[in-house]
């Protein structure tokens, strides 16, 4: 199956405010399967004509969550903007270490799941160091990583991590974080959306 927009939940479904289960091991080829589609749908996203084809929204990631699987997995497939490249299929990450300093994007954060104008920021780490299980669909391997993750990245991968725990980016919208710095400083149009 191939991911589209209406297998996509929206704000005020249960699961979306509902803490995943983690996922047991080994994985079942279903949860397999879910990774690898999860991965391909972000891929598509940011593809015109796939995007054009088949009205998807651009996107930098995705949680089972989203498509009302209640697992702690998710897939990111971002580039940054020093052309590193990060994508992954990811299973129980847990937060292992963060920053103290709070920063935000500029414009505000984006959600697949949610279909109306916000206003506001919502703060996030300027780094964050995750350890979890990577899955490759390619080579169907499973292997532990530890990444830390800073500025815009750290975002979107802290994006991700909040739907895995029942929360939408639309649960922590500040009007002004005085404490806080933007994740960059340059004029960049830019909507995460995940």
């Amino acid at each position: 199956m191939m991911i589209l927009m209406k297998h996509i939940i929206r704000e005020g479904h249960k699961t979306l405010e509902t803490v995943a289960s983690e996922v047991r091991l080994p994985l079942s080829s279903k949860d397999k399967k879910t990774l690898k589609e999860m991965l391909e749908f972000v891929k598509n996203s940011q593809d015109e004509t796939m995007v054009e084809t088949y009205g998807l929204r651009p996107a930098v990631g995705i949680a089972a969550p989203q498509i009302n699987i209640s697992k702690r997995m998710f897939a990111v497939h971002v580039t940054d903007f020093d052309g590193t490249p990060y994508s992954y299929a990811l299973i129980n990450p847990v937060l292992k270490a963060r920053s103290n300093e709070i920063i935000y994007l500029p414009g505000g954060e984006g959600c697949l799941s949610v279909d109306r104008e916000t206003e506001g920021i919502t703060p996030r780490y300027k780094w964050v160091e995750f350890d979890a299980l990577s899955y490759d669909p390619e080579n169907d391997k499973l292997f532990e990583v530890t990444l830390r993750l800073e500025g815009y990245i750290g975002i979107v991968f802290q994006h991700e991590f909040d739907h895995i725990n029942g929360i939408l980016f639309t649960m922590k919208l500040f009007e002004a974080l005085p404490f806080a710095k933007p994740a960059f400083e340059t004029e960049q149009v830019f909507e995460a959306t995940s």
